[in-house]
């Protein structure tokens, strides 16, 4: 510290036992740890200013969509995705923003199934009642739910709601589906309030249409990230399944010795070969069909 601090020994103590080792505090340092404090309170007031400036834009987005949206406020904000490849492992995404931008703890993916491939209404319909078929707390109940997708999208939204048996008020949430503009292109997106009827689009430069871009690429990149990681695993596990010399037995044997398909792709020839009743032979045929 480049101060004298009071009860600077009491702090120290206390820090130490937090730390679970001592800890020492130092005042007005010289040579290189002064050179370090000066550093270090840089990059925190480089960080604080920026944090402040992201926290003045988000709030400044969402206070024009409320305006937009003709709500006081909005306290919490929900969007969907789906991902899949040609109808395989479909992933639904939920990303929620709060006043103060992404809530991460909150992001959430969900396994679609028994539906036909490739049926996107299908997936948002089972995503949308899984997600709010259940008693939701009051603070967690979004003021906005954006669909990515058009009108067909927000149709399956519109059903839902209609159908369930929720004991909050049916004008909230507000449903919007966001329509993506010709090429995909950002600042052409088409908003929808109902699923009949023209959209409203925002001008490119509109600070409500920004937050929207926010959120549903949130929703997008996390329904992506999620899908790809199922694809994998799928992948990976019917590599395994299809090594001559493990059978199902042999297999459950190297997940639960390894702790999972991961560690088991990144393990060597000889650590395969330490799991009981795999030989070496039999360990470089799961390495190198893991690998090709």
């Amino acid at each position: 510290l480049d101060f004298t601090l009071p009860e600077r020994e009491l702090l120290a103590e206390s820090l130490s036992e937090l730390a679970g080792r001592r800890v020492s505090i130092q005042s007005k340092p010289r040579g290189d740890r002064a050179r370090y404090l000066k550093l270090a309170r840089t990059n925190a007031a480089t960080a604080l200013t920026t944090r402040l400036s992201q926290h003045s834009t988000i709030h400044q987005r969402l206070m024009a969509l409320a305006e937009f949206l003709e709500l006081d406020k909005i306290k919490r904000m929900e969007c969907f995705d789906i991902s899949h490849t040609m109808g395989e492992q479909t992933i639904a995404s939920c990303v929620v923003f709060d006043q103060n931008g992404p809530l991460r703890a909150d992001y959430r993916r969900y396994n679609i199934s028994g539906i036909t491939p490739g049926d996107d209404y299908a997936a948002m319909n089972q995503v949308l009642r899984r997600r709010y078929g259940k008693a939701i707390e009051e603070d967690k109940i979004p003021d906005v739910i954006l669909i990515d997708g058009g009108k067909g999208q927000l149709s399956q939204a519109k059903q839902v709601f209609a159908e369930l048996d929720v004991p909050w008020d049916k004008s909230r949430p507000i449903l919007l589906g966001v329509a993506k503009g010709s090429d995909r292109k950002a600042g052409l997106e088409t908003l929808f309030f109902e699923a009949e009827g023209e959209g409203v689009s925002l001008p490119p430069d509109a600070p409500a249409l920004h937050v929207i871009q926010h959120i549903r690429d949130d929703a997008h990149n996390h329904a992506i990230s999620g899908h790809r990681k199922k694809r994998a695993k799928v992948k990976n596990t019917s590599a395994l399944e299809s090594i001559e010399g493990v059978g199902p037995k042999r297999r459950q044997q190297l997940l639960k010795y390894m702790g999972g398909l991961q560690p088991l792709m990144n393990a060597s020839v000889e650590e395969i070969a330490n799991v009981p009743g795999i030989s070496h032979a039999l360990a470089e045929k799961i390495y190198y069909s893991l690998k090709h």
